[in-house]
């Protein structure tokens, strides 16, 4: 298959999920993974196919494939990141969770969901403390309510250490 042909089997495997056809699309793109193996864009996609399907597990070593390789644009790396991280929490794995999860966050500081996914991870480990701190901060610097709004410099203070009272 020529490049042209795989970008658009590939175009056109993420167009039958993003329309809502998603196993004809897991299998489209667990074709195109059988012939380029080493792409990492066709992991990722595949490994997303997987995910809105509930098949967790089964998504895991093409995100795997898809981060360990190459060529992955910095919109599908954090985009593999999140759902990496996501995925290992469905299944109960929070260490690893926490662990990508945390890894998207210092690449990706700014990114709201990578730090709200990287909280419930937290939360999920017994990391109460930093889950609090990650969303509270979140809420402050992110929230367009006026009334947060009117008192994120107490949230700021107060999520370095919610114990303090004074």
């Amino acid at each position: 298959m020529s490049d042209d042909d795989r970008d658009s089997s590939l175009a056109a495997a993420v167009q039958l999920r993003t329309e809502g056809h998603r196993e004809e699309a897991r299998q489209r793109l667990l074709a195109l993974c059988a012939e380029f193996p080493a792409d990492a864009e066709i992991a990722y996609q595949t490994a997303w196919a997987h995910d809105v399907l509930g098949l967790e597990a089964e998504a895991v070593p093409f995100y795997e494939r898809g981060l360990g390789g190459t060529g992955l644009s910095e919109e599908d790396r954090r985009g593999a990141l999140l759902g990496l991280g996501s995925t290992y929490r469905v299944l109960g794995q929070y260490e690893k969770a926490v662990e990508v999860l945390r890894g998207g966050v210092e690449r990706f500081p700014d990114d709201g969901a990578l730090r709200t996914f990287l909280a419930m991870a937290l939360f999920n480990t017994g990391e109460h403390h930093e889950a609090m701190r990650l969303l509270l901060e979140l809420l402050a610097t992110s929230s367009t309510d006026p009334y947060v709004a009117q008192y994120r410099a107490a949230i700021e203070h107060y999520a370095r250490d919610l114990r303090e009272t004074v």
